[in-house]
Parts: structure tokens; sequence; C-alpha cells
């Protein structure tokens, strides 16, 4: 498969993550089942945009209705809600506390990330910053290179990474 296509075949969208988040909060506070009126104001857009998406989350099993239209997240829908969470705050940790980025930023783009990553690579991510967090001294001393090397760039402005051509200058031209 081409790279990619590889995005279009993840089976958890954005917006079905944020549908299952939905359930999953509003439910908390009603014994596990959630009413798709509560479910549009949590995601702040109409009731008939909740139905639609409901079907999609019910023929992938992550989601079952109930008595009087109220819905629940099936033991797969619970699995992939923790998934989701686990990995947003792993992405959040990662990007705030080794790459420095400032809070608010981090919690958009590891909401824009979460669903898709891989399980894999998020358990390697998990790992990685158990590492960097931890007291060891390898660690400490990695983090604190770190933060000294990301402020200059070569004169040159290729290394290793840049292959000949800055990617940091790329990347100051926002899309």
């Amino acid at each position: 498969m081409e790279t990619w296509k590889a995005f279009e075949a993840n089976e958890l969208t954005h917006s079905a993550a944020h549908h299952l988040l939905a359930i999953h909060e509003v439910g908390a506070k009603y014994g596990g089942w959630a009413r798709v009126s509560d479910i549009a104001r949590q995601l702040d857009i109409t009731r008939g945009s909740v139905s639609i998406n409901l079907r999609a989350l019910k023929k992938r099993g992550w989601v079952k209705t109930g008595e009087h239209h109220l819905v629940t997240l099936t033991p797969k829908g619970v699995r992939a809600v923790q998934a989701i969470i686990a990995k947003r705050v792993v992405l959040k940790a990662f990007l705030t506390t080794v790459l420095g980025t400032p809070e608010a930023e981090a919690e958009i783009d590891s909401c824009k990330i979460e669903h898709l990553i891989s399980h894999d690579t998020g358990h390697r991510l998990v790992q990685l910053m158990r590492f960097l967090t931890s007291d060891d001294p390898v660690a400490t001393q990695l983090l604190k290179r770190f933060r000294r090397f990301e402020q200059a760039c070569p004169e040159s402005r290729s290394c290793d990474v840049c292959q000949g051509h800055c990617l940091i200058d790329d990347l100051g031209h926002a899309i």
C-alpha cells in the first residue's frame, strides 16, 4: 500500500473519535447512557449530524442504542476511547515536555494526531516518555542537551536530517 493511502485505511476518523469521546463524557454523567441531544450539545453540532455519525459507529461495533434512543459505548468502544485518551495524553506530554510546545498548541496538536498513530507507535511513545521523564541521569542529560541543540542550526542551513535543504526554513511557510 502506498504510504499516503494508509491514512484512508484508518478505521477511526477524527469525527468518530470525537463522537466516541462525547458519548463517553456524557455517559459518565448519566450512568453510561447518552442522549443524542446531549452528544450534539457536547460537540456543538446538530442532532441530525450526530444521528448520521452514530450509524457508522454502530456499524463498526463501537456503540449500541437502547430504549428511548439512548446511546452507550460497547466494550470495543470503551477500548477505543481509552486508546484515544492515552494517545492524546502521551502526545501532549511529549509535545510540552520534550519539544517545549506551548500548552494550548500541544492540546490542539495532540487532538489532531491521537487517532492517526498506530497502537504500537503510541506504546513506543509511552515507553520513550517514561524514560525521558525518569530520574535516569542519561535521560536528564539528553533533555538538557536537546534544549541547547534545538536553538541553533548549522551555518550552512544543512544537516543530516535536512539532506541539503533546510527543513526548518520550509516549516516557516505555513499552508
